[in-house]
């Protein structure tokens, strides 16, 4: 029997909101599991969380895998958040560093470390890659069981990879987003079928002061319908704001869920590169559980 280090940490809540959790699994070595025993520790934690994080160091830089219920995740933004907040607010050394580099995918990832102003970090988002979409407001209204009058501006319709393929759909109000009840079964189908990983609906209209827009996101082809607050969706959602010319790169708040009074908050940030603008996203993260995982 396999003892693993093992927490289960919520990131984005706010005040009264439960948060995303996720599970982290710390490991001593890159080849202490192999992506099977990760697939079927994942697989086991359906319900719990949504996606499971690993943790090693390998060639002096922290490595992260994410894998969910169904399959490895390319890019997991609150498993992130959850394993380098974890990770930097009990190492005194991590602590006093700004910024730290860690590596996803064998792609190296910025942390700005905000944990003494902000009780946050922040993950630099990949770089942005716009796709085409032949997708019209029927046949996205019809996958989200919505009308397609409540697609408030067709144009704003976009795809974008950054980290994970998302759909963005504009919706005309709060009301429409929160009331916004689509079939697993018939999302996952369409998602498949267009090569889309995630959808983000989103309205201006928000139920707190400190947000500017709410959102939801759905992920049925990662086993779950919906994901409670997501780092990945919401930073596309901050590369079409910035392209849109709808936001200057500074700090942005955007709340997100189907709970009206209590959302969780997910914070955004732009540097200044002339060339091309980097998106970070960011929040805290509260540990739940702390313990072994036994593996047999």
């Amino acid at each position: 029997m396999q003892r693993l280090r093992f927490k289960k940490i919520d990131v984005f809540s706010y005040q009264r909101s439960g948060g995303n959790p996720a599970g982290c699994i710390y490991l001593d070595t890159p080849e202490a599991l192999s992506p099977g025993q990760m697939q079927q520790i994942a697989r086991g934690m359906a319900g719990c969380v949504s996606e499971v994080v690993y943790v090693y160091c390998e060639e002096n830089i922290t490595t992260l895998r994410f894998f969910s219920s169904e399959c490895e995740v390319a890019f997991c933004g609150h498993g992130t958040i959850a394993a380098m907040y974890d990770l930097i607010k009990n190492n005194l050394t991590l602590l006093r560093d700004p910024v730290i580099r860690i590596r996803i995918g064998g792609r190296e990832t910025l942390v700005r470390n905000e944990i003494a102003k902000t009780d946050s970090v922040f993950i630099s988002a990949p770089p942005a890659v716009s796709l085409k979409t032949n997708l019209d407001t029927d046949t996205i209204a019809a996958a989200l069981r919505i009308p397609p009058a409540e697609i408030s501006d067709p144009a704003g319709i976009s795809v974008i990879n950054a980290g994970l393929v998302t759909l963005l759909v504009p919706l005309r109000s709060l009301a429409a987003v929160l009331s916004t009840r689509p079939d697993p079964q018939h999302l996952r189908e369409f998602c498949t079928s267009h090569g889309i990983e995630i959808i983000l609906i989103h309205t201006p209209e928000t139920s707190t002061s400190v947000a500017s827009y709410r959102t939801r996101v759905f992920a049925p082809v990662f086993g779950y319908l919906e994901d409670p607050a997501t780092g990945s969706g919401n930073a596309a959602f901050g590369y079409y704001l910035l392209a849109a010319q709808r936001w200057d790169g500074k700090l942005l708040a955007i709340e997100q869920g189907r709970n009206r009074d209590h959302p969780n908050i997910i914070r955004l940030i732009s540097d200044s590169s002339e060339k091309q603008r980097t998106v970070f996203f960011g929040g805290n993260a509260v540990v739940r559980i702390e313990g072994e995982y036994l593996l047999q």
